[in-house]
């Protein structure tokens, strides 16, 4: 076929609309809907109808890198600092130290069931040493699981924040097989400058993001998610640049930005919500592309072997050992193990390899291809089964709904008040951004004199305003007014 610009729109839609209404099927029938995502591009690529004929790992790596910036930001903007503050050292110890016995244990496994040299072998434990971002985000959600404790948080925090260490470990072991040896200093200072740099700029540039978005006066709303995107690119570009791990950053900066009032922040995350999805769509699509199934079936019993081992004995024996410090209930700890997703990270750190030239490149790919196949079909679809079966699963009716829940409907069941504003009260000439405002709660309209404002976040709070403010519940409308500094007696139902 002659791909002009209109062919090239047409089976771009194409597979994205077959993915979309697969993704929709596979949700009835309990199956990962990233599965479906790969198998769609598999179908419409070399392996089965030869649609599509893509073979550039260059261009996958570069499109991975860009949705795994938007996944990671998506996924950090959502997350609840006050749910990972109790648990952050469980997330940083199974993401530091919890990838790096991953990485060796199934590197032992590899050597022991393969041809593989031990280099080689440990390369590719590196490669799916990490628990996937986008597949835990995914999968967790899409079934919203309701977890026990502070299990949730943990698993999204540590698939989260592990990629860098796999990076790292990847480079490493990737240099060691194709090139002169990197000495144990040289180790010390890619990791430590990846960390370091990583955390600081992740911080620096979210704390500057809150500053710019809060303070820089757009003309239209729709411009304020562009320029989250703006931000975020930068984050990652420039840390990468400086020698720091720009996945982590950008990480970091969605966490601190997620966390903050900052303008229009319900537009931006909506916008991320759906930008997320749209990533993994077109991501697990250029996977699969990428891939001819030819080539991985005569690696099947390998692949088997190295993913019963991660499953099994690398990704629990990495979990018990890394949160033997913590005070956790061993099923707890199972658990986690059991929700050691692979998916687009390994994959995206396979092309590694193909593009420095490995002798033995498309090997690794196909064989870290399949491995995340069958880590998304056996534990993705197991994973309510599991949680049931070790009892770490809560009812749907006592789950806690979180502000980004709150954000995300369409239909909230809400609480009205109006609040009058005295002359001498404190929030007098503030913004609402700067008001501290619970995620809870809304102020939908300001009566001022005889008109009504419908308030943005720089709108300022002048004397004798009447807000009429929504909450999801009482308690958030007590949070309200704790905010305000207000008198109980000043607020009419």
């Amino acid at each position: 076929m002659n791909f002009t610009t209109e062919n090239f729109l047409l089976i771009g839609s194409l597979l994205l609309f077959i993915s979309l209404i697969a993704g929709k099927t596979s949700f009835r029938l309990g199956v990962p809907t990233l599965i479906f995502f790969l198998f769609v591009g598999m179908l419409a690529g070399t392996s089965f109808s030869g649609l599509v004929v893509f073979n550039d790992a260059i261009t996958a790596q570069f499109i991975g890198v860009v949705a795994l910036n938007f996944i990671l930001f998506a996924g950090g903007f959502e997350t609840n600092w006050f749910s990972i503050k109790p648990i952050l050292w469980h997330g940083v110890t199974l993401s530091t130290l919890g990838v790096v016995l991953t990485a060796l244990f199934a590197g032992l496994i590899t050597w022991l069931v393969t041809d593989f040299s031990i280099t080689e072998s440990f390369l590719i434990g590196s490669i799916i040493s990490s628990t996937d971002a986008a597949a835990v985000f995914s999968i967790l959600r899409s079934k919203n699981l309701a977890l026990k404790g502070n299990l949730r948080p943990i698993l999204e925090l540590e698939s989260g924040s592990n990629d860098p260490m796999a990076y790292l470990l990847t480079i490493i072991f990737l240099g060691l097989a194709t090139g002169p040896a990197l000495s144990f200093w040289e180790v010390v200072k890619l990791f430590l400058s990846q960390l370091i740099i990583g955390v600081g700029m992740g911080v620096g540039f979210g704390y500057a993001s809150k500053y710019i978005i809060n303070n820089i006066k757009l003309e239209y709303e729709g411009l304020y998610p562009v320029l989250s995107i703006t931000l975020m690119l930068l984050t990652f570009s420039i840390t990468d640049f400086i020698g720091g791990n720009g996945f982590l950053a950008v990480y970091l900066s969605a966490i601190l930005l997620g966390n903050s009032h900052i303008m229009h922040k319900k537009t931006i995350l909506k916008m991320f919500d759906g930008l997320a999805w749209l990533m993994q769509i077109i991501l697990f699509i250029t996977l699969g592309l990428l891939v001819n199934a030819a080539e991985i079936i005569p690696h099947i019993g390998n692949g088997l072997l190295i993913a019963f081992g991660l499953m099994f004995i690398a990704r629990p024996l990495s979990v018990f050992i890394s949160l033997s410090p913590y005070r956790m209930k061993n099923r707890e700890r199972w658990y986690i193990a059991w929700v050691g997703l692979r998916g687009a990270v390994p994959i995206v750190l396979a092309t590694y390899p193909l593009i420095a030239g490995m002798a033995k490149a498309q090997e690794i790919f196909n064989i870290v291809f399949f491995i995340t196949i069958t880590s998304v079909l056996i534990q993705g679809t197991s994973l309510i089964r599991v949680a049931k079966w070790l009892r770490v699963l809560l009812p749907q009716r006592v789950k806690q709904i979180t502000p980004v829940d709150v954000m995300l409907r369409e239909n909230i069941s809400t609480e009205m008040v109006e609040v009058d504003i005295p002359d001498d009260s404190c929030v007098i000439g503030k913004r609402i951004v700067d008001l501290n405002f619970p995620e809870k709660s809304l102020i939908v309209l300001i009566q001022r004199n005889d008109r009504y404002i419908s308030p943005t976040g720089s709108t300022v709070i002048e004397p004798n305003d009447k807000l009429i403010i929504v909450a999801e519940d009482k308690t958030s409308l007590r949070e309200s007014f704790s905010c305000l500094s207000l008198d109980a007696n000043t607020y009419q139902r």
